[in-house]
């Protein structure tokens, strides 16, 4: 069993403010449907490839219940067998399903059930579409009958938008030449870039350099990356 402790422990917490939604709007207000007090309505599944802002959105999910006083569960494949599930969750989330083992799909499905014993809301994600998952067939239908949302990664442009927005919102002075080795070196997964630009802004201070692309490549090169 785990429930995440309040306030989470992210670097940065997740918001649905702070998610850039791109193509994934129907999928965003979707989620902001399932906010505190909504009680239990149909499961709910996120896919898409690395990047595409699966785990944030969850994570977005949780925060605003959490924020509620409301108290929530959270499970993927690294966790130890058996989960226990609180009834006094409203929340329960199953990140990572086309990972799970033999002993977490168990694990799984036996949450589905105290899920609806309890009345307690779900909300899982994978890589691949439920219907794709290398799963036991009473947890791929479960995780397939409610609301399914394909996510897709940002397009350039709009990576382009969100890195130039943090930069100015911190102050640093990002060159078209900079923003291009980002994009084009590093795959568009907002939160390594945004990981990125946060180490580079460290970076440059301890420097007092500003950012530049031999900065960057220079910080890179002192990761070992």
């Amino acid at each position: 069993m785990k429930q995440i402790p309040l306030p989470i422990a992210f670097e940065r917490v997740p918001s649905f403010d702070g998610f850039v939604p791109g193509a994934n709007a129907a999928a965003v207000q979707h989620l902001r449907r399932l906010g505190p007090g909504s009680g239990a309505l149909a499961p709910l599944y996120l896919w898409g490839p690395p990047g595409s802002g699966k785990t944030h959105l969850l994570q977005a999910l949780v925060h605003e219940r959490q924020l509620a006083g409301e108290r929530v569960g959270w499970f993927n494949a690294a966790d130890p067998v058996p989960w226990e599930v609180d009834e006094g969750w409203t929340l329960i989330v199953m990140d990572d399903c086309d990972r799970l083992d033999e002993l977490h799909q168990q694990a799984a499905f036996a949450a589905f059930i105290d899920a609806a014993t309890f009345q307690v809301q779900v909300a899982a994600a994978g890589r691949v579409p439920p219907v794709d998952l290398p799963v036991r067939e009473d947890l791929r239908t479960r995780l397939g009958w409610g609301d399914v949302f394909a996510l897709q990664p940002l397009t350039e442009r709009e990576a382009r938008a969100t890195l130039q927005h943090e930069a100015q919102r911190r102050g640093i002075e990002l060159s078209d030449d900079v923003m291009d080795y980002l994009l084009n070196h590093f795959d568009r997964d907002l939160k390594h870039l945004m990981g990125l630009l946060d180490r580079l802004d460290g970076f440059a201070l301890a420097q007092r350099r500003a950012v530049t692309v031999p900065l960057l490549r220079r910080m890179l090169a002192e990761e070992g990356a």
